[in-house]
């Protein structure tokens, strides 16, 4: 041990006389020399053990690192410089919890809070709201049971409904909003629409500019088949639309409440709540829709006024609307199939209809107006199955349509063609594309989701190719007024595909449209150009909206009858039928006599005489019809005519005079919402 210790002293001393000779002198104060030179050789005593060679000068010393805390010996991996990691892959990288569902619905909601109240958007509120729709998009994404509560809270905190949970819970919009919020692009488009749309405005997106580059297989024919000669044979049509069953019709219950939906036990007048105003009658009320009395008593005089009840109709349209007027919270899937049921039912046992082809109306599903695009893939690519199935099944088991319909119609959100044997087409369209929905505003930068219009277009060309006639029928009328379609993307649905669609294929192929939904007896011209042109010569297409069965609201009960030209398919006259619903409460208390349905007009003697040169057997075409316009532009009688039909005579239609006359006449020549609002006074689409 002494041996040892005289050794260690030697060699520190050796190091100190070494350093000692390389020193400066040393310097005043105390302090060492002034400057100190290192020996070129690496001090390999300071360690014991190295992975290179120490002494050597073509790389650095890699000495082994033993530590005293852990017990372990580095590796030379971690500071050999031929072996620099990519990413640390050893250590932990910590994060914070898995936030539980619930904790992400009150983060979401509190960052809605301070997008709401910040400063930094200063005056974009587009740009405030589509940031709100980015935090609901990630928490439906998230944690999709939370977003329901979500809507809720945020539509509570914000008072934009009167019963928020009712409206957007999860049994009713709150599922649907889920699924669009977690679709759609909310930075993009389809906020933009969203926020400008359902928030006020808050936006004021451009639609995508027309753009038909290979949207049509062929050019328009630059002269147009001959037309073919009348045969001299009239058709008879019949064209029902809304009738809107309602099997919760209380007789007795209040008729004038302050619900939408009135002839319930659960509504009433606000204005005197615990006083009854107008017990409902037994056949129906102007607030209401109609009850299964009314319904049976009208489809019961059907044939009997239309002179049909041996021969039958040639065939029969239904453009729409089943179901009654219910709020979403009182709806159910098995309501609607149970309504589908009886209505198809009743048509086919009452009234010897010929086929029937119908189209559904935005009433016909749950929730109201929704259909999912197949785009979305799997179950929710279905969803609505249920509802498509269904109808088809009924359409089949009555006997109306082609096996190629049906089966056509499942997979297609119901559209379908029908050939018949006598060369007319028949084409229906869902039109649920056309208005509320709210899966509409997933991926508005495709103007056709859906594939409506590309199926549309492509039975179109098809006809064209044929030489066949075409009829289409929906139920969401394209124009009119403006209010009926979604402004977007309706605009956009409607201006770039339907409305050159029926412009590329008239008036040789389409020889007439057909609509419901409004519940009102009106008429839309389609011109040439999206209507750049408005006269006779441009005129293509007319479009008929049907009156309605229901009388909801303020509107008498009505149906039409066509007659029609067997080998042109042109309307030769159309025929309607009312009856008064004011005088309804007269047959209450008594079970001898029902409702009164009665002869209304015939549409070429209400409006023939204004259009000079038009024989007896000359079509009721567009370009007839925009002559009754320039007739009624220089004599004003003939829209007070038009507005007393527009009610169905009712007592409770309001006169037009003034700007409502021009903007008639406006509303006429409106095939498309956009048109309209370009061009027409608003305020005066409605009787109602």
């Amino acid at each position: 041990m002494l041996s040892f210790k005289i050794l260690e002293t030697l060699a520190l001393f050796t190091v100190a006389f070494s350093d000692l000779a390389v020193a400066e002198t040393e310097t005043a104060g105390g302090f060492g020399p002034s400057a100190y030179t290192a020996p070129g050789a690496f001090p390999t005593s300071v360690y014991k053990h190295y992975y290179n060679s120490p002494t050597a000068t073509s790389a650095q010393p890699q000495p082994v690192i033993y530590d005293p805390v852990s017990h372990e010996i580095y590796p030379l991996e971690l500071t050999d410089p031929s072996t620099l990691p990519k990413n640390d892959t050893h250590d932990p990288h910590i994060l914070p919890p898995t936030a539980s569902s619930g904790q992400i619905l009150e983060s979401a909601f509190q960052q809605i809070l301070s997008i709401a109240g910040s400063s930094s958007f200063e005056t974009n509120n587009c740009a405030r709201c589509q940031a709100a729709l980015q935090v609901g998009k990630f928490l439906a994404m998230a944690a999709p049971e939370q977003a329901p509560t979500f809507v809720v809270r945020v539509c509570e905190h914000f008072n934009f409904d009167q019963d928020c949970a009712t409206t957007y819970g999860l049994d009713q919009l709150g599922w649907v909003i889920t699924q669009v919020i977690a679709n759609a692009d909310v930075g993009g488009l389809d906020g933009q629409m969203i926020c400008s749309n359902f928030i006020s405005g808050l936006c004021s997106p451009t639609t995508t500019p027309l753009n038909l580059t290979n949207w049509f297989a062929k050019p328009k024919p630059a002269v147009l088949p001959a037309a073919k000669k009348p045969s001299g044979k009239r058709l008879k049509v019949l064209h029902l639309s809304d009738l809107h069953l309602d099997p919760r019709y209380t007789n007795g219950a209040e008729a004038n409440c302050s619900a939408y939906q009135c002839c319930r036990d659960n509504v009433v007048n606000s204005q005197t709540p615990d006083e009854m105003v107008f017990p409902a009658p037994r056949f129906g009320a102007y607030l209401c829709d109609t009850p299964l009395s009314l319904m049976l008593a009208g489809l019961k005089a059907v044939p009997i006024l239309a002179g049909t009840g041996r021969t039958g109709f040639d065939f029969t349209l239904y453009t729409g609307d089943l179901v009654s007027h219910d709020p979403d919270n009182q709806l159910s899937r098995d309501y609607v199939l149970y309504t589908e049921t009886v209505l198809y039912d009743l048509i086919k046992k009452l009234i010897n209809t010929g086929p029937v082809y119908p189209a559904l109306g935005n009433h016909d599903t749950h929730n109201e107006a929704q259909d999912a695009p197949h785009a979305l893939g799997g179950e929710l690519g279905n969803q609505f199955s249920w509802n498509y199935d269904h109808v088809a099944g009924l359409w089949e088991h009555e006997g109306w349509l082609p096996q190629s319909a049906i089966d056509f119609a499942r997979s297609h959100y119901t559209a379908y063609m029908v050939k018949r044997q006598d060369g007319l087409r028949v084409i229906s369209l869902n039109t649920d594309m056309c208005i509320a929905n709210y899966f509409n505003y997933i991926n508005m930068t495709n103007p056709d989701l859906f594939g409506m219009l590309r199926f549309l277009t492509d039975e179109l060309q098809d006809a064209e190719d044929a030489g066949d006639a075409v009829w289409i029928l929906g139920h969401v009328l394209s124009g009119w007024d403006g209010t009926q379609p979604l402004q977007n993307p309706t605009n956009l649905y409607v201006r770039t595909y339907e409305y050159p669609s029926v412009d590329r294929f008239s008036p040789h192929v389409i020889k007439a449209v057909f609509w419901g939904h409004s519940h009102e007896d009106q008429l839309m011209i389609y011109y040439a150009n999206n209507a750049t042109s408005i006269s006779a010569q441009a005129a293509q297409a007319v479009g008929w909206i049907g009156p309605s069965f229901t009388t909801s609201r303020n509107l008498n009960s009505g149906f039409r009858v066509y007659e029609v030209d067997s080998e042109t398919f042109d309307i030769l006259d159309a025929h309607t039928w009312k009856s008064d619903v004011n005088s309804y409460p007269q047959l209450d208390k008594q079970s001898v006599r029902g409702p009164t349905f009665e002869y209304e007009y015939s549409t070429r003697k209400a409006y023939g005489g204004s259009v000079p040169g038009w024989g007896p057997n000359d079509p009721l075409n567009a370009s007839w019809w925009h002559l009754v316009t320039e007739a009624m532009e220089k004599d004003p009688a003939l829209v007070t005519t038009f507005n007393t039909y527009q009610g169905k005579s009712s007592v409770r239609t309001q006169p037009c005079t003034g700007d409502c006359i021009t903007a008639k006449i406006c509303y006429m020549r409106s095939a498309s919402a956009s048109i309209s609002q370009q061009n027409c006074i608003p305020g005066f689409g409605t009787v109602q």
